[in-house]
């Protein structure tokens, strides 16, 4: 038994690294992983800022406000857009029937599928944590180390979450010609969806109602509960009136039939993870039987 479990670990590993190795030695295709998040980066500081800026000047100190909200945008977009890209191993695989290679060589009906999932889910957190460097190098802020380990599992709950949605729609996925079409959509459609481009609170309620069904949504919500949290408390310092029309105007909290406070917003990340979860299981088993 420690013999297969040490063998089985072995082969575990050899997949991670070959997939490591295939995403981050393309560098067109890390670059282009990471481009719905650039563009959304430098649309806000080329257009949106000075726009958001104006609409908020009767706030103190809103520029690093606003920072920080367009950075939690930022990196939601990042983990949908890199694990989509880290996912795309699979599908080529597929098409090239190197799968059924992989699966002859005693890799397991689980094995494989889940090195693929448990790469998405490391590039993605680790493209993450590339970007917050960078937007924090580019705004000369610097990380404050008592919300750094929230962060860290926001982070983790985003590649979680990202990687297993991606991994149910890259399941259908034939071709990577058909997929790299779908993921040039994600990549523009993302930064909408998590409320990057246009704030959610001046769209329509249809539109709301869309991107409250985006589980990135919640994602990007976190991310602003606790990056803005000391700068929201600063700025609207006895004005709870004007901060709760602020977070819900921008998406810092949800509003369903009233704001989600960051435990239901945790929650339903939470239970967002188990049902793409259980699905993805089911969508595993499914094709396991088929090969």
């Amino acid at each position: 038994l420690y013999c297969t479990y040490r063998k089985g670990g072995s082969l575990m590993l050899a997949l991670l690294k070959r997939n490591f190795l295939l995403y981050f030695r393309n560098l067109s295709g890390v670059f282009f992983s990471l481009l719905g998040a650039l563009i959304s980066f430098i649309l806000y500081i080329i257009f949106l800022q000075k726009n958001l800026t104006d609409a908020w000047a009767q706030l103190p100190n809103s520029g690093p406000l606003l920072n920080n909200w367009l950075m939690s945008g930022t990196l939601a977009v990042t983990g949908i857009t890199t694990s989509l890209a880290a996912l795309t191993q699979l599908v080529k695989d597929r098409e090239r029937q190197v799968d059924r290679d992989l699966y002859l060589s005693n890799h397991g009906k689980w094995r494989l599928p889940s090195s693929y999932l448990a790469s998405a889910i490391i590039i993605s957190f680790a493209m993450q944590v590339l970007m917050y460097v960078l937007m924090c190098g580019y705004f000369r802020e610097v990380p404050k180390l008592s919300i750094l380990p929230e962060v860290l599992l926001i982070m983790l709950l985003s590649s979680l979450l990202s990687s297993l949605v991606n991994a149910i729609f890259v399941h259908f996925f034939q071709s990577v010609d058909s997929l790299g079409k779908f993921a040039t959509i994600v990549g523009t459609a993302s930064g909408f969806l998590v409320g990057t481009y246009v704030p959610l609170g001046v769209l329509p309620n249809f539109a709301q109602l869309l991107m409250k069904s985006t589980p990135a949504t919640y994602i990007a919500a976190l991310y602003r509960q606790v990056l803005m949290n000391e700068t929201l408390s600063e700025t609207f310092k006895g004005q709870d009136d004007l901060r709760q029309e602020f977070q819900e105007k921008m998406g810092v909290q949800l509003k369903w039939q009233e704001l989600l406070t960051k435990e239901n917003t945790y929650f339903i990340v939470l239970g967002g993870i188990l049902l793409v979860g259980i699905l993805w299981a089911v969508l595993v088993k499914k094709s396991s039987k088929k090969k």
